[in-house]
């Protein structure tokens, strides 16, 4: 008769499980329910800035179920140090989300998967955060600056910025600059003054100083700009400052095409709902080689604004946001550090770096 013999695990091998499975638990906490994000960029600001470091939840929205479940844990496209992709495309699944605590509202901070980027399966590509100003259904208009939705004017928000011309009678102080948290700035001295990105309060404490002559928004006219989505600037005369009416589509609208909507949504139809045949001849929006004159929405769609409006490469130059790219909700702020190059910090060390009154802050 035999008699199974208990072997002792080696503290290596407990060791061993201790990885596998701490790393299989926070695969699916990062998957399923909350992760941390950093802030690369100033499209938010002073909203968001570069260097915070946040907790963005899924469930709010509901999880998004991995779309490329081949990857490697931690990493997003490619590997560290060796570089070559961190995932494999052998195994594709549909877009499924898991139901959600609540649908994405007008002004929810979101992350979200960048759109442009065709070369990246849709959870894969770059992750950017930004403002939901327009949702599903909604109709869009930017008039000098001043966002209107379904016809109601929506402030931009308390610590939102836009570029203004500050003209001056002298060089202003850098310090005194900092001390009214002024720090997108350039000189130009052909202007007599300098492009400054500033906010509300940022603008009323810059008047104060001395020096100052006269500070006004830099407002692009509306005009041919071919940067601005969707494209054509002959049809459409829009700019970053006066844009649309646009109507962002939910799912389940029928959509007419015409010579200019077939324009506005052929991303839409091309490549998010994945018809590959959509073409626009002479004007005409076809499908399959047949016109096609009406066209039913399958996703609702967004479109997002950073609250650093002229810095900000967001769906003004690239269009809707699908569902199948959200990501989730940013929740609150759990580190905050000056980044290297702005705020005069390059001395400054670590623990002097570090924005203690944003740590913990909520995000709204």
């Amino acid at each position: 008769m035999f008699r199974y013999k208990y072997r002792k695990k080696t503290s290596g091998g407990e060791w061993i499980d201790a990885a596998m499975f701490a790393i299989i638990a926070a695969t699916l906490i990062r998957t399923f329910f909350i992760e941390a994000y950093q802030i690369p960029t100033s499209s938010m600001e002073k909203s968001l800035l570069r260097g915070d470091f946040l907790f963005v939840s899924k469930i709010n929205y509901g999880a998004r179920v991995p779309m490329t479940p081949i990857s490697f844990p931690f990493v997003h496209q490619e590997l560290p140090i060796t570089g070559g992709k961190a995932y494999s495309e052998a195994l594709k699944l549909p877009y499924y989300r898991l139901p959600g605590i609540q649908k994405i509202k007008n002004n929810d901070i979101v992350v979200f998967n960048y759109p442009g980027e065709d070369d990246f399966p849709v959870d894969k590509k770059t992750n950017y955060i930004k403002r939901c100003i327009g949702i599903a259904g909604d109709s869009l208009k930017v008039v000098n600056g001043h966002v209107f939705i379904n016809g109601t004017a929506v402030p931009l928000e308390e610590n939102g910025q836009m570029s203004y011309q500050v003209t001056t009678s002298t060089v202003l102080d850098r310090k005194a600059l900092e001390n009214i948290d002024i720090s997108e700035y350039g000189y130009n001295e052909y202007a007599a003054g300098y492009e400054m990105w500033i906010s509300a309060a940022n603008k009323e404490g810059l008047s104060k100083l001395p020096g100052i002559v006269d500070i006004t928004p830099k407002i692009d006219p509306a005009g041919k700009y071919p940067e601005i989505y969707p494209h054509i600037p002959d049809r459409l005369a829009w700019s970053r400052d006066n844009y649309g009416t646009i109507y962002i589509p939910k799912k389940g609208d029928v959509l007419k095409m015409d010579s200019t909507t077939a324009w506005i949504y052929k991303d839409l139809i091309q490549k998010y709902e994945n018809n590959p045949t959509f073409t626009i001849v002479g004007g005409k929006a076809m499908l399959e080689g047949k016109e096609l004159k009406e066209y039913t929405v399958k996703m609702n769609y967004y479109f997002m604004m950073g609250d650093n409006r002229h810095r900000s490469a967001d769906s003004r130059y690239w269009g809707f946001v699908p569902e199948d790219h959200v990501v989730g909700k940013a929740l609150f702020i759990w580190m905050s550090i000056e980044q290297d190059g702005i705020y005069g910090n390059r001395h400054k060390n670590f623990f002097s770096r570090i924005r203690w009154s944003r740590l913990f802050n909520l995000i709204h």
